[in-house]
């Protein structure tokens, strides 16, 4: 093995086609991506050079700025929902069901399989209003509360997008947490178990120490996807009412596809470039400090 790794040759060999795939598919698309931020028009109506101009209507830009609002608001209730609700789900799984956990674990994590959009015409009827009341509103009306128009508002088809995209989500977090819970040695559970820890006090002091690494990696794992929302949106409440539930990412969709302009979408999409890596690089120096701390 140590001959191979050190061929030079044998490396090329061994990473070389998958550099190659990485590079066509993920390199070149940024660069050339990074390179429409300086011209406007598309493909059809042909390109022009307009300098940082689409810099200068990003900073300007209203919409730009009501949608990294919605994206930033997003992310974090989201990330804190499903981080939460999978860290609960994996104690569950390890510290109540054990053994035999495996079919809950199966039932829950299958809302993560199915398509997205299939997910969100069945919250639509869930939450629908007209023609007629879905399971929500019949279920208010039966308690005395009149129905609700839920995707009236921007505050309530906000509180469904999380709900959905929560439940949707959180049987992925739950089995990879539970991956990390299952690794703690029994011997560490028993010695603290023996030292009087039990309950809160041992999910306190040895689990979520212990589980800290793969935690980190859910809240990261979470935050990159959540800032890069899409599907969900567009296929329960396609940004609306009007442009109150729009991302950054079905704006730039919408500028780039819709309107053609390919140089300020891509503009946009550098905006989120940007904060997705700000965001990564802020969790993973504070983690790194509080290890250093502890």
């Amino acid at each position: 093995m140590n001959n191979v790794l050190g061929d030079r040759k044998s490396i090329i060999i061994l990473i070389g086609p998958a550099l190659l795939v990485y590079t066509l598919v993920m390199l070149v698309p940024v660069v050339w991506s990074l390179g429409y931020t300086v011209f406007e028009g598309n493909a059809i109506t042909g390109f022009t050079f307009v300098g940082f101009d689409n810099f200068v209507a990003l900073v300007q830009d209203d919409r730009v700025r009501d949608a990294l609002f919605f994206t930033i608001r997003y992310a974090i209730v989201i990330t804190v929902g499903q981080v939460i609700f999978g860290y609960l789900l994996s104690l569950l799984y390890v510290f109540v069901l054990r053994r035999s956990s495996s079919i809950v674990r199966t039932l829950v994590f299958f809302p993560v399989v199915l398509p997205t959009v299939a997910v969100a015409l069945m919250f639509q009827k869930m939450f629908e209003v007209a023609p007629q009341n879905g399971l929500v509103n019949e279920l208010l009306n039966a308690i005395g509360i009149p129905s609700i128009d839920f995707f009236g508002s921007a505050g309530s088809a906000f509180l469904v997008i999380a709900i959905m995209d929560i439940w949707r989500s959180m049987g992925f977090y739950g089995v990879l947490l539970y991956a990390g819970l299952v690794d703690i040695p029994e011997e560490t559970l028993e010695s603290a178990r023996l030292d009087g820890a039990s309950g809160l006090k041992l999910v306190r002091h040895i689990v979520i120490p212990l589980s800290l690494p793969v935690l980190l990696s859910s809240i990261i794992f979470s935050i990159n996807g959540t800032l890069k929302v899409f599907d969900s949106v567009l296929a329960l409440t396609n940004g609306g009412p009007g442009t109150t539930t729009s991302p950054l990412t079905l704006y730039m969709f919408q500028t780039s596809f819709t309107y053609g302009e390919y140089g300020y979408g891509s503009t946009i999409a550098l905006l989120l470039t940007i904060l997705c890596l700000v965001v990564t690089v802020f969790i993973f120096r504070s983690s790194r400090r509080d290890l250093t701390k502890a």
